[in-house]
């Protein structure tokens, strides 16, 4: 297909946030359509008019952007194309291909009864499908209200190559008869128009070459395929990719916790990381170019040959290894400003007033990053005196810990002669790494201890654990404050 008339959209329902299997279709789409050098669009499908908000469709925009997937054309708004979406209903009534249904929901309710006791799979008996003109002006006259339905034939057969499938064969037997494609409105009011029939009206309309979504669509694209035809629209090529499994091997839903594009950047995970992620969840780079991608890179060897048909099962272990890998690569100016944000939502702000110590702060922790949030948690200790864990404390109870302690508090208070403890200290003052390991080891000798007996006790005066960062580059960010002597002096 010529390039330039390559045009692919992505349609969500501003029913709720950013879903990542939603994410991971408009990734599949935007990267087919710039490898192809076609336009990827938006249709904000806000129909459902009682579940759909403005807060969600930010959300969603919001989303995207956030993942670099930006859109070629405003963003078109289905709601307000509702009267091509009648018009469209009218001509299928016209040209007999649709009819009025004046069936209530009781007799619907009870049909579907009876097929349950009979062990039958669910569908509609088109039993309006025929009625006379007198049959309609009765029901009229009990004042029914009628839906709008398509005509099934049950003995057709439905084809199209799949990019993703190859050759899709439906029987129109099972499509669960004829299809409803307005709600139920009075007399011969048309009622809102639903799904099926939407979409394929405005992909029409906004000249849709390639259709790219999940799997769970397949049925509603044999369907819709029957629109295309009975409105002389021409239809669409469609690539169903596979779905996203948790680990179990279900459909990744809700009740796994984390599915929203919010809850992972809440969880600090970076775009780069979830954009490279989700390529990987179903599709395959070519040998050679490793797993770890950005998106533009992905985009010029994208190809839905590639693309798996099995489901693609969501793995922590994968999108944790690329966040660090994004992570451990930034210098410390760019991931000061990924983590600045979080410390400053926590009240924290530097002790020297400059973003030096910051700086500093943010080279120190990089290397032990996988996400955003672990640059709160293993920052929180230079921002907040902390309590000692239990094996800190059980440390400074130990024998030899307090001289250790002492001994280093001395040299420290001999290295800033006459600072109180919480007094700031200009920054030019602060101990070199050299001299405070020369520091570190001096004491150890006036205290007559092991280093190994000295460095675990000041780990557990500094940072209340036993684990943490580099421990001379710790004593140096909280050493010109004053903080180093304050919680030296805490534990003797």
């Amino acid at each position: 297909m010529n390039a330039l008339t390559v045009r692919v959209r992505l349609a969500p329902s501003p029913t709720g946030t950013l879903h990542i299997g939603t994410a991971r279709t408009a990734v599949f789409n935007w990267l087919f359509a710039r490898h192809l050098g076609g336009a990827f669009l938006i249709r904000i499908e806000d129909t459902d008019r009682e579940r759909s908000k403005p807060e969600y469709t930010a959300n969603i925009l919001d989303g995207l952007r956030w993942l670099g997937l930006e859109w070629d054309e405003p963003p078109v708004i289905q709601s307000e194309r509702i009267e091509a979406h009648r018009a469209a209903i009218q001509q299928l009534l016209a040209s007999g291909h649709a009819y009025r249904c004046y069936a209530s929901e009781a007799e619907l309710a009870e049909m579907r009864e009876a097929q349950a006791a009979a062990k039958e799979a669910p569908r509609y008996d088109n039993r309006h499908r025929n009625l006379s003109a007198e049959q309609e002006q009765a029901f009229l006259a009990e004042g029914r209200e009628a839906v709008v339905r398509f005509r099934i034939d049950d003995g057709a057969t439905i084809v199209w190559n799949d990019l993703v499938r190859g050759e899709m064969r439906w029987s129109g037997s099972d499509l669960g008869g004829d299809m409803v494609i307005a709600r139920r409105a009075a007399a011969a009011a048309i009622g809102d128009p639903l799904y099926n029939l939407v979409v394929v009206v405005d992909d029409a309309a906004m000249a849709i070459s390639h259709v790219i979504r999940g799997e769970d669509h397949i049925a509603n694209t044999a369907k819709q395929l029957l629109l295309y035809g009975a409105l002389g629209l021409p239809a669409p090529v469609f690539a169903h990719t596979p779905l996203i499994l948790n680990g179990e091997g279900r459909k990744l839903s809700k009740r796994d916790g984390v599915t929203s594009l919010s809850d992972f950047r809440d969880l600090g995970y970076t775009a780069d990381a979830l954009a490279n992620y989700m390529t990987l969840l179903g599709w395959s780079p070519p040998e050679g170019m490793g797993e770890r991608f950005c998106l533009a890179e992905a985009a010029a060897v994208f190809s839905f040959e590639r693309v798996n048909r099995a489901g693609a099962r969501f793995d922590w272990d994968k999108l944790n290894w690329l966040n660090a890998q994004v992570l451990h690569g930034l210098p410390a100016e760019q991931l000061l400003a990924l983590l600045a944000p979080r410390w400053q939502a926590q009240g924290w702000s530097s002790p020297s007033g400059d973003v030096t110590w910051e700086l500093e702060l943010t080279a120190l922790l990089g290397p032990s990053l996988v996400t955003l949030q672990d640059g709160v948690e293993q920052a929180r200790p230079f921002f907040e005196r902390p309590s000692l864990n239990d094996e800190a404390r059980l440390q400074i109870e130990s024998e030899g810990a307090k001289p250790a302690l002492a001994a280093v508090l001395q040299a420290l208070e001999q290295a800033d002669p006459g600072q109180p403890a919480g007094n700031s200290l200009p920054a030019s003052n602060s101990l070199a790494a050299d001299q405070a390991r020369a520091l570190l080891g001096e004491a150890a000798k006036t205290a007559g201890m092991k280093k190994g007996v000295v460095m675990k006790s000041l780990r557990a005066a500094l940072l209340g654990s036993l684990q943490g960062p580099d421990l001379v580059a710790t004593l140096l960010l909280l050493q010109p404050s004053g903080e180093a002597i304050a919680r030296l002096q805490r534990c003797l």
